[in-house]
Formats: structure tokens, C-alpha cells, sequence
């Protein structure tokens, strides 16, 4: 386990996403990856209160309804870290305070709990002040239903801005940034993010930590792309640049013997103030290499071998 930030909770050194919960997985299928997960080691769940509503015939909150059922079948909430976000639900777009907290509600509703572990802003508000809307969070924590404030996709002045009126206004201030971080999207965290995560003591969980299954070889060429449900989503890391990157992958998991996504995913929890990065799993024929990236260390060449092919992307 280790410490997320300064919230004085541990964590699993890897997050499960929820964002295929009534998606690309059923509830059973869903319940069964949960399982497994917790089987591992693994304590830490990450959700939002928009998905799935991405997909035909869904309106959101699927996959927090989904965690929500397995908590209650399994009487296990006290020992889950539960981490969701509020602005993207398309009954509960931004971030006004009272959107704030009509949608915290209908998260913990659908979660079957009285209390969030990390609360998300997940897409920054431009059109509400950010005063009003670090108000609604310090309400939140206050009255018990969040423990943590967080923040996702957040550039780093607008970080410096909600820490700034945080002091400012003696609010808690956000223990937790989720960015888009992978060994194929370095930039902007590592330029203008980390460097505040690492001053102000802030845990970073990161998404799209495998690039959409760009790092573990399944996309070699643009056919192979074609027609997959993720094809748009990965289509952005299609280059040669990132395929060079997939080669050294490919390379340290042959020579040891893990798997792909294992290594990928060990190189970025061994980035300065990466607590625990977030991986998502269709089935559970996905789960163990993913668990096993927890206990895998890179050794010193391994890693700058992946720093210095990784640095050649823009």
C-alpha cells in the first residue's frame, strides 16, 4: 500500500477504472473483474458519474450503478477506496454549486453510500467562478459526504489558481489530480503539472495509462485499428514515434518474461508523484498482468531506455 498525497488513506498502487462498467462489460462481468481485483491487493475504485452515457441507450451513472450493486453483494464499502467526478453527466453539466450538489447526491444514490472517498471536478468550468465552485466541494467535505477533494483535467495554472483561493479561504485544499499521462503522452504533466504535484504533496493517479491498449502491442499497424470499439481513442497514439516506444516496451517484457501492459504501467508508477495509475478491465483474462505491475521494478537501464525513446514524442 502507500499513502494518497496527504489524505492519510492507502492505496493499492493501482486504480481500477470503472469506465467499462456497462459498457464493454455487463454487471456480472463487472462484478466478477471487482472481485478479482480486490483478490490481488487492490483496494481503489475509479468511476464518474457520466459514464456510460458516451453510449447508445445509456443516460449515465451506469458504471457507478454497477459498483453500487457490487458494494452492497459484497459489504465490503469500509475497506474500497471509492474515487468518482461530477460536470460531465448530461442532467449535471459543470460546475455551479448547486450542480455540485444535486449530482454528489445522485452519485452516492447510485453508489448505495453516504460518503465519497475522492470527489473529482472532472473538466475545469470556465463558465462558473472557480471560487463558487471550491465553495460547493468545501460544503461536501464538511457535511461528511466527501472525504477528498480532487481534480482531472486541470491545467496547471488553473491548479495554482484553486490552491491559491484554497489558502486563501482556508478550504481543504485538492489532495488528488487525475491527468492524461502515459509513456506515449508525457506533455503537458510532466512540464506543467508534476512539478506542482511534487511541491504541494499531491497524489497523481493517471488515466489512459496504457494508451488505450496502445502500449500493450494489440494496435501494430492501422488495420489493426480498424473497426476496434476503441479505434478513435487509440487512433491518437498512432505514429512512429509511438511505435518505437512499443518496440522497448515489447523488448523489457520479452527479456522479462512479463507482459507488456506490466512494464508500461511500471514505468509510470516509478514517475515522481505517481501514486497509482488507472487501468480499466473488459475481462478478467485482463486483470493479472495489470495486478502484477504493482510489484514489478524496472531496473535503472530499463527505465531510461523508456525515457529516452518515450522523450522522442512531441
Amino acid at each position: 500500500m502507500t499513502q494518497l498525497g496527504h489524505t492519510g488513506i492507502d492505496v493499492f498502487p493501482l486504480v481500477l477504472g470503472g469506465n467499462t462498467f456497462g459498457w464493454t462489460s455487463d454487471e456480472t462481468t463487472s462484478h466478477q473483474v471487482l472481485d478479482a481485483f480486490v483478490a490481488g491487493g487492490g483496494n481503489f475504485i475509479d468511476t464518474s458519474d457520466s459514464y456510460s452515457a458516451f453510449v447508445p441507450g445509456n443516460s449515465g451513472g451506469e458504471s457507478e450503478t454497477i459498483i453500487g450493486s457490487w458494494l452492497a453483494a459484497r459489504k465490503n464499502r469500509d475497506s474500497v477506496i471509492v474515487g468518482t467526478k461530477v460536470s460531465q453527466h448530461p442532467q449535471f453539466k459543470g460546475l455551479a454549486p448547486a450542480t455540485v450538489a444535486a449530482a454528489a447526491d445522485a452519485s452516492l444514490a447510485r453508489l448505495g453510500t453516504d460518503y465519497i472517498d475522492v470527489y473529482y471536478a472532472h473538466f475545469d468550468d470556465p463558465d462558473t467562478p472557480l471560487t463558487e465552485t471550491i465553495g460547493a466541494f468545501d460544503v461536501l467535505r464538511k457535511a461528511g459526504k466527501i472525504r477528498t477533494v480532487a481534480l482531472s483535467n486541470y491545467t496547471g495554472a488553473r491548479i495554482t489558481e484553486w490552491l491559491d483561493i484554497s489558502r486563501r479561504e482556508g478550504y481543504e485544499p485538492p489532495a488528488v489530480l487525475q491527468p492524461h499521462y502515459n509513456l506515449v503522452t508525457r506533455q503537458p504533466y510532466e512540464r506543467e503539472i508534476a512539478p506542482i504535484a511534487v511541491a504541494e504533496g499531491i497524489a497523481a493517479v493517471p488515466y489512459f495509462s496504457l494508451a488505450s491498449g496502445f502500449l500493450t502491442g494489440k494496435y501494430k499497424n492501422k488495420q489493426d485499428l480498424a473497426g476496434g470499439i476503441r479505434q478513435n481513442i487509440a487512433g491518437q497514439y498512432f505514429s512512429e514515434a509511438g511505435l518505437a516506444v512499443v518496440a522497448v516496451v515489447e523488448d523489457i517484457a520479452s527479456a522479462r518474461g512479463a507482459e507488456m501492459s506490466t512494464v508500461a504501467l511500471a514505468w509510470l508508477r516509478g514517475r515522481p508523484s505517481i501514486v497509482a495509475p488507472i487501468v480499466s478491465a473488459r475481462t478478467l483474462e485482463q486483470l493479472p498482468a495489470l495486478l502484477a505491475s504493482a510489484t514489478l521494478d524496472l531496473t535503472a537501464d530499463e527505465t531510461a531506455a523508456l525515457d529516452e525513446v518515450s522523450a522522442r514524442i512531441g
